[in-house]
This record gives C-alpha cells, sequence and structure tokens, in this order.
C-alpha cells in the first residue's frame, strides 16, 4: 500500500455559502404583497395576521401594509402586516349612515344635471309620446 494520497486530494473546500437569513423588513416598515419579510430555519418569528408561511418557514406579506413584530403572551414573536387601508380608514371620522345616504343622492343629481342627454334619446321620448297622444 502506498503510504502517500494521491495527487489532486485536498482536506479543504468543503464550507458551505451563506444562506442569508434573517429579517429583511424591519418593523415600521412597509412592505408590498409578496415580500420576504424574515428567512428563519424553524418558526423564531411565527405568522400573525396578513402574512403567510413557506415551506421553508420563510414569513412573507400578503397584503400592501405595514410590518408589525409583537410579542404575544406565550413570549413568542409575532409578525403581522397592518394595511394601509384599514389606516387611513382609521383616521377619519365616520359620518351617521343618513349624512352618507343624502350625499350621495346629491351627487346622483348633480351628475344628472351635468350630462347633456342625448339628441336621439330625446327624439325617441318625443315619438313615443306622440305614438301615446294618436292611441288615445
Amino acid at each position: 500500500m502506498a503510504h502517500k494520497k494521491g495527487a489532486g486530494s485536498s482536506k479543504n473546500g468543503r464550507e458551505s455559502h451563506s444562506k442569508r437569513l434573517g429579517i429583511k423588513i424591519f418593523g415600521g416598515q412597509d412592505a408590498t404583497a409578496g415580500n420576504i419579510i424574515v428567512r428563519q430555519r424553524g418558526t423564531k418569528h411565527h405568522p400573525d395576521k396578513n402574512v403567510g408561511l413557506g415551506k421553508d418557514h420563510t414569513i412573507f406579506a400578503m397584503v400592501d401594509g405595514t410590518v408589525v413584530f409583537k410579542k404575544k403572551a406565550d413570549n413568542k414573536s409575532y409578525v403581522s402586516v397592518i394595511p394601509f387601508e384599514s389606516e387611513v380608514v382609521a383616521e377619519t371620522p365616520e359620518k351617521p349612515k343618513a349624512e352618507k345616504k343624502e350625499v350621495k343622492a346629491k351627487e346622483k343629481e348633480a351628475k344628472a344635471e351635468a350630462k347633456p342627454k342625448a339628441p336621439k334619446a330625446e327624439k325617441k321620448k318625443a315619438e313615443s309620446a306622440e305614438a301615446e297622444a294618436k292611441a288615445e
């Protein structure tokens, strides 16, 4: 048996590449739907509202909004996304339903007055009125 290894063998070169794990979008930052928020091995951070969990435990945003990290009573870290729409709705005070109906009715009236009627439609109305008059 040979007491030396053959040419070309080496004990080096087997180190794996880094996997780039960690938080990609931090709390308070905006995320669009589909953005990766956390890459992890296992569930160090758990998914909460409006986020999904990939098969490799990647947490991603399902809606456009602001990322929020929080700890619950079980002392686990949860990631959620608060949609932009709900933030805007929370800032504006709601009007009573009666006021909303009145405003919509006024808007419809204004649109109806603003639109000039088509000449063809007026002719048809006039013709149908004449036909009714003759029938009587």
